[in-house]
């Protein structure tokens, strides 16, 4: 019998899985985006070119193929970190990856580049994790715009905007225009 912190793996989608941390929040979110499957999976696998869409990623540090260090903002100008490894990588398909153990937001998933024809590739992000102070983090998350289900969406509609038109729009003013204003 395995014991109780040690994680153990069945065949289930992530979804469906009966051995997933069960006190572990689980998220799902979908995009379809008009590329390649095996475009969009270089370039997610390259974990350098994950701050150009992940919003609240102050840092990445790769360690080897599989490890890389995260840094993430979190609620109240805080940050939370962990190391995460890849456990699966199907090269043009899916990537899969767990937190080490003593990471500050414990967490799982999987993104899966499904070609579609022509209609492109359908993107799908499922993650799993565990809110620091349980509800009452996971509320203050939420409150602040920090909660991992938010900030996946968000990041995948990033992710389809750069991947399509090669930018991600916003609306915020860049310094430029800060200062152009600032001369009136």
């Amino acid at each position: 019998m395995a014991e109780q912190d040690e994680l153990v793996r069945d065949d289930a989608p992530a979804t469906a899985s009966k051995d997933i941390h069960p006190d572990r929040e689980l998220s799902a979110e979908t995009v379809t985006i008009g590329r390649p499957a095996s475009e969009l999976y270089d370039y997610w696998r390259d974990v350098a070119n994950l701050p150009t869409f992940v919003e609240n990623l102050e840092s990445i540090e790769k360690l080897d193929d599989r490890r890389s260090r995260w840094t993430v903002k979190a609620p109240a100008g805080k940050s939370v970190s962990w190391i995460s490894e890849i456990t699966d990588d199907c090269p043009g398909e899916s990537i899969s990856w767990q937190s080490q153990e003593g990471a500050d937001v414990p967490n799982s998933g999987k993104v899966e580049f499904i070609d579609v024809g022509q209609r492109g590739t359908i993107v799908r992000a499922v993650i799993a994790y565990e809110a620091p102070a349980g509800i009452v983090g996971k509320v203050v998350a939420k409150m602040f715009q920090r909660e991992p289900r938010i900030q996946s969406r968000r990041d995948l509609r990033r992710f389809k905007q750069l991947m399509e038109t090669g930018e991600i729009s916003t609306n915020a003013r860049n310094p430029a225009m800060k200062a152009e204003q600032e001369d009136k």
